[in-house]
């Protein structure tokens, strides 16, 4: 008798560990399609490496049969999108396809990494192929049309960055925080920066002319880009 109870006792262990192995793998899977990249060199991953972004995301059109853990849904109109660490979802039957966010949708928070752009002086926190730009009458970050040609032209070369040659858009340049900077920090460094290269040049990139006779303004422009590099530089940006 003793000996058939223990086999039966450990059968029911077998089994429980067999059922929670399983909830475990069914929970799992999106964590495990979600989670390749950097430790395994992007394997079945996407390298996002505009403005240096350099993060690795799952393709869209990707299906996973569960969400990652921390996931937040965002409603737009009848439609419900879930998203996590840059990555959107959408619901398809009992799965989850990873998807572009729709343009125009809101959401209260930025993607865990984000690169800042600026075009026309204005900030834009780009992520795996979005931009998104504050909206203060939404009390929240917009999902935006890239500025002008930005989603086609790669960022300006170092060396261009250096000698003070603008990238497409004229005023336009890209700084990159190297040290985490909180995007409110980022958006007071620019602004700081700025009134002091136009303090130190008589440059104004947000006046007509900058401010400046015709003559002048390209030599005045070099100076402000010099300036206002050197400024942010100081404040621990990479200026490109």
């Amino acid at each position: 008798m003793k000996s058939s109870f223990d086999s039966r006792q450990s059968f029911v262990r077998v089994a429980m560990v067999c059922i929670a192995l399983a909830g475990f793998g069914s929970a799992g899977i999106a964590l495990a399609e979600h989670g390749r990249g950097e430790g395994d060199h992007g394997r079945g991953m996407v390298l996002d490496g505009r403005y240096h972004h350099d993060r690795y995301y799952p393709q869209r059109g990707v299906a996973v049969g569960a969400l990652p853990h921390g996931y937040r849904s965002v409603d737009y109109g009848r439609d419900r999108f879930y998203v996590n660490g840059g990555v959107w979802y959408r619901p398809n039957g009992p799965r989850f396809v990873v998807v572009a966010p729709p343009l125009g949708i809101v959401i209260p928070f930025l993607p865990d990494f984000y690169t800042t752009v600026w075009f026309g002086g204005v900030p834009y926190y780009y992520a795996n192929d979005a931009y998104y730009v504050w909206n203060r009458d939404a009390r929240g970050y917009v999902v935006t049309q890239p500025p002008g040609d930005a989603d086609q032209s790669p960022p300006p070369d170092e060396g261009a960055a250096q000698a003070g040659a603008a990238p497409a858009g004229g005023d336009d340049f890209f700084m990159y925080p190297r040290n985490d900077q909180s995007a409110e920090d980022q958006a007071r460094d620019r602004f700081e920066c700025h009134q002091w290269a136009v303090t130190q040049t008589g440059f104004d990139p947000s006046e007509p002319g900058g401010g400046v006779s015709p003559a002048k303004s390209a030599s005045k422009r070099a100076d402000y880009r010099r300036a206002i590099t050197a400024c942010l530089e100081g404040r621990q940006y990479s200026v490109k």
